[in-house]
């Protein structure tokens, strides 16, 4: 199997991963902003624990998938998936600030840009 990369261009995956595994360290303790949005949107703090390897699985999918056709876009399909739930939680919550406009629909849009250059 040849070394090359699969995916072209490569950066906005490595992008989206590196995002990924910055928000799972930060999700890690969490840190107090974190903590202070999962409260809001009423997450239950006994699933706290699993954010942080969802995020770390979805950057090592991301990266692996530069190598391994159609892993990255799969990858990115499951954030997009991931992202529509928490716009979800947000919404039942009625938490429609910072939290709703800038993390988790940002975040959705970067998801679906990549997912789309994936699928070009």
């Amino acid at each position: 199997m040849s070394a090359s990369m699969v995916v072209d261009p490569w950066w906005p995956v490595v992008l989206l991963a590196a995002i990924q595994v910055v928000d799972g360290v930060l999700c890690l303790g969490p840190v107090s902003f974190v903590a202070a949005c999962l409260d809001d949107v009423r997450f239950p703090r006994r699933f706290w624990w699993v954010l942080s390897p969802i995020k770390f699985a979805a950057a090592a999918g991301l990266l692996l998938g530069l190598w391994v056709p159609h892993l990255a876009l799969v990858t990115a399909c499951c954030l997009v998936a991931y992202f529509v739930a928490a716009i979800g939680g947000h919404l039942r919550a009625r938490d429609l600030g910072r939290n709703l406009a800038v993390n988790a629909l940002g975040m959705l849009v970067l998801c679906v840009a990549v997912a789309g250059t994936l699928a070009a």
